[in-house]
């Protein structure tokens, strides 16, 4: 008689009828593991919460094809096999959806290969990842609880337990040749046709999607969020690696001479402009100057000038506003890059990428950055950021860029720390300090911390009172702008102490938002509710002020701008000619504002009077346009007609980082240069040197 020890307990019994019971009905367990991930796909959907982006039938059409082609060669498996490759799917795809949603609720995108070549940014994050994950979020990976144990099992165990019960689907002790062949060829067949009915339900609806309303989608490429709402979560991570193959393997980086002839032919035309307007009195106005630009982390417009609690919350920088050149309506154009984007973008006038970082993906690649062109005009340069120097492969772009120095974490002092790394009132000061003793004309490039998302101050620098908002994100933001601007304040002090101020263009502006989603926190602070327009200008709009030598341009400037601008501004008022750069923007300080157009990485786009939002499906007409000064929605054509020139400074811009056509630019100016200015295949304008 067997001891009771050797019998099954009750959880392997189960477990046992289970296989027993799969293996008997063949495909069930694929049957299972299509419905979860429908159910997941379609909670996830909700989670993220993408407007006009519910899934609806085509939706879930393309979610089942992108399932069939994940697990259609499951079938050539035996029983065993196919459900433990069921399982590891299931927690695979569950934890990328997972990491998509934790993503998306800091960046409103999706992870691409891009973000995961610069992964090690994610370690940093620390405390930010913690306030993005919710409670409800777990249901994602509920089932885990019963298939994490049942593939112990069947790993373990389930070979023994088949065998025993004679059910085995390939196992039996002395199986016949032609039965072997028969479920070979029968496993074949089903897995052929899943993986047939596969590629109809998914990728054929979406080559019909672009063909019809998803017209130039995945030529664009301009969001990853219209690209998911055409291929589903799933779909979306397989064209993903495709486009990633394509562009970096199968097509080797590599611009054909027509597309790159086309590029260079759309930044001559803004070399044009810019070059016409050499002979306005304010080019050149502060030739020699030196300049300090201070990139201010998540510092939003709407923070300037406001007040709680009966106290100024940037007193020094609404002081600054009134002797500086403010611009109110000025924009980040950011994207997945964040403050790296902002950077490239202020530094180097080009769009950022869709997906990922410039600086990660082509940080040897060849720009017309500000830095250099002004290393170039006799100026020292220096980067001051008191963080790690690789973080956003800053050591590596940065000398790229054309920076004599940078100083990162290992340079400072870490005597007061705050939040991620050295506090903002130190770092001021102990840059100032090094700034001091550069030699003239110098341009210095300082990027702030203390601000950044989720802004956990010490205490002691907690000297607002934010009343009823004491203890959200929104109070905290507000806490910690209040002393970004406390230090701006000394640093100010400091430069006039050390005789800079006076022969120094000094210029701030914000990097991005402040990553703050619940509405209701701005709806509180500010004390009216938002409708969308109000909200894309809280989340878009960054103060930009250029405080000049003699305080001249003085005021608030409504003419429209953003980050591209930031370089051709100030090399404008040094007077270094930019009409040969490679750059996409213009100047903003000019006797006469200039009319243009403010271009977002997703498509939405301004020119001061409407603000263009793009829809999920990427379809131009069902895009929203807002008449900025009646705060109220207007006729969508009033949009309709800039939205080519949003989607070609896009293109242009990808095109030129991407395949690194400057340095065609370059060499197609040398062989010019060298055949005694004879025409060639690219003119020496825009080559840049």
């Amino acid at each position: 008689m067997l001891s009771y020890t050797n019998q099954p307990n009750a959880a392997r019994r189960m477990m046992r009828f289970t296989l027993d019971w799969l293996n008997r009905l063949k495909g069930v367990d694929v049957f299972f593991f299509f419905v979860v991930m429908l159910l997941k796909q379609l909670w996830f959907n909700r989670l993220i919460h993408v407007p006009n982006m519910d899934m609806n039938g085509y939706d879930t059409v393309v979610a089942i094809g992108t399932l069939a082609l994940v697990t259609f060669w499951t079938f050539w498996l035996p029983t065993r096999g196919r459900i433990i490759a069921l399982i590891v799917l299931d927690i695979l795809l569950s934890f990328i959806m997972y990491a998509d949603l934790i993503y998306y609720r800091y960046f409103q995108d999706f992870i691409s290969v891009p973000v995961l070549l610069q992964a090690n940014q994610v370690d940093s994050l620390g405390e930010s990842i913690g306030t993005l994950m919710h409670a409800k979020d777990f249901l994602l990976a509920i089932d885990w609880l019963l298939v994490i144990p049942f593939a112990v099992y069947v790993i373990w165990k389930g070979r023994s337990d088949l065998r025993r019960d004679s059910y085995g689907y390939g196992y039996s002790s002395s199986p016949r040749k032609s039965s072997v062949w028969r479920k070979i060829t029968i496993r074949v067949a089903v897995s052929a046709a899943i993986f047939a009915i596969g590629m109809t339900m998914s990728i054929g609806n979406v080559n019909e999607a672009k063909k019809t309303w998803a017209l130039g989608l995945f030529d664009g490429n301009w969001w990853n969020v219209s690209l998911y709402n055409v291929t589903g979560i799933v779909g979306f991570h397989g064209y993903d690696i495709y486009r990633y193959a394509k562009l970096h393997w199968v097509d080797s980086e590599q611009a054909s001479a027509e597309e790159t002839a086309e590029a260079l032919a759309f930044t001559e035309t803004r070399g044009d402009n810019r070059q016409a307007l050499e002979s306005d009195p304010t080019f050149g106005e502060y030739k020699g100057s030196n300049v300090i630009l201070v990139q201010m982390e998540a510092f939003q417009n709407f923070m300037i000038g406001k007040s709680i609690g009966g106290q100024e919350i940037t007193p020094n920088l609404n002081k600054l506003v009134k002797e500086s050149a403010y611009f109110s309506q000025f924009y980040h154009q950011t994207a997945q890059g964040r403050t790296s984007d902002a950077d490239f973008l202020s530094n180097c006038s080009l769009q950022p990428l869709m997906s990922g970082s410039v600086f990660i993906q082509y940080p040897n690649h060849q720009y017309n950055c500000m830095t250099g062109t002004l290393k170039e005009n006799g100026y020292t340069t220096a980067a001051f950021h008191a963080y790690e120097g690789g973080f956003w492969n800053r050591n590596t772009m940065y000398a790229n860029m054309g920076y004599d120095t940078f100083y990162s974490k290992k340079n400072y002092t870490i005597d007061e720390p705050v939040g991620w790394s050295l506090g903002d009132t130190s770092f001021f000061r102990q840059s100032a300090d090094i700034i001091a003793k550069q030699q003239e004309p110098f341009y210095s490039f300082l990027i702030t911390l203390s601000s950044h998302y989720p802004f956990t101050m010490p205490e002691a620098d907690q000297t607002l009172d934010v009343g009823e908002l004491d203890g959200t994100l929104m109070g905290d933001y507000l806490q910690s702008i209040h002393y970004v601007d406390a230090s701006i304040g000394s640093f100010i002090d400091d430069l006039k102490a050390k005789g800079l101020w006076n022969n120094t263009i000094v210029a701030f502006y914000g990097d991005h938002d402040n990553s703050i989603r619940d509405w209701s926190l701005f709806e509180k602070f500010l004390g009216q509710p938002l409708n969308d327009l109000q909200r894309e200008m809280i989340l878009k709009q960054v103060p930009f002020i250029v405080h000049l030598p003699d305080g001249k341009y003085a005021g608030t400037h409504t003419n429209v701008g953003g980050q591209l601008d930031v370089t051709p501004t100030l090399l404008h008022l040094l007077g270094i000619s930019t009409a040969d750069k490679t750059l996409l923007g213009q100047p903003l300080i000019t006797s006469q504002p200039q009319s243009k157009l403010v271009v977002q990485r997703n498509g939405a786009f301004t020119d001061g009077t409407v603000y263009y939002m793009p829809s999920g499906d990427a379809v131009a007409e069902n895009g929203k346009c807002w008449n900025i000064a009646a705060n109220a929605p207007t006729d969508v054509q009033s949009c309709l007609g800039s939205v080519d020139d949003a989607r070609a400074e896009l293109s242009m811009s990808d095109q030129i980082v991407q395949h690194d056509l400057i340095a065609s630019f370059r060499a197609a100016a040398v062989e010019a240069s060298a055949d005694g200015g004879e025409a060639t295949a690219v003119s020496t304008s825009g080559a840049g040197k």
